[in-house]
């Protein structure tokens, strides 16, 4: 007998997990299906946003901008700085250590608002009465059903014809979150939000950036002013 809800939602991305706590809130039950998995086996909903996007890129904004003031814009204030080294291993752990600090988060949220989080891969075995049954494949394969579904589950990075990702030379965002070394050169491939924060992340750290772009226009998906004015604050940095 499967478990019913009224609202399954499919993916636990910003989309989904904020989905599924609004049904909730509005008086539904609700589950949430979610893959995506830590390096210890566990459950990391958030999506690409949480694991591999917006929260590990700004974590290591942050420890790279550190990293460059005490390089260069602490002796301005008085402020001397001997023997400056970095250790990246320790920058990265610190890194996932957000991600975990996130990921937790939003267990918590489904916790408090009596949502069901399966952790595992959903498919569709069937129309039912009144919804649809879904097989959830995890540590133990379960059966559930749900009267309406949120599919929301993301997307992936796309590899360029001849070249897959191999997360050591040719990397997606993933891959360049965990660069284990900083790179003597990067060569970005896109003018994107990710690419261009971890371009500056790495330039900081003292690798030589570039960024290639096919289109006309820099960072296109937003705004031409701020488009403009990013782009100086990246020429200054250094990228080419």
């Amino acid at each position: 007998m499967s478990k019913q809800f009224d609202v399954v939602v499919i993916g636990g991305g910003p989309g989904g997990y904020i989905a599924a706590i609004r049904a909730a809130q509005l008086g539904f039950n609700v589950a949430c299906v979610d893959e995506w998995t830590n390096a210890k086996g566990g459950p990391a909903p958030g999506g690409t946003c949480t694991n591999v996007g917006c929260i590990p890129s700004k974590a290591l904004l942050q420890s790279s901008e550190h990293f460059e003031q005490a390089g260069h814009s602490f002796a301005d204030h008085g402020i001397d700085v001997q023997g400056l080294s970095l250790d990246v291993g320790r920058m990265l752990a610190r890194k996932d250590t957000v991600v975990k600090q996130n990921n937790d988060g939003i267990l918590y949220l489904f916790k408090k608002n009596k949502i069901a989080f399966f952790h595992g891969r959903a498919s569709f075995v069937k129309a039912a009465e009144g919804g649809y049954e879904l097989k959830v494949a995890g540590a133990a394969e379960e059966s559930i059903s749900g009267k309406h579904i949120v599919v929301a589950t993301g997307s992936n990075a796309r590899a360029l014809p001849g070249a897959p990702f191999d997360e050591k030379n040719i990397l997606s965002n993933d891959g360049a979150l965990r660069i284990g070394a900083v790179p003597k050169k990067l060569a970005l491939i896109g003018s994107g939000v990710i690419g261009l924060e971890m371009g500056s992340v790495w330039r900081r750290l003292g690798a030589e950036v570039t960024v290639l772009e096919g289109l006309p226009t820099f960072l296109g998906a937003v705004d031409e002013q701020i488009a403009k004015e990013a782009k100086k604050a990246f020429d200054k940095q250094g990228l080419k």
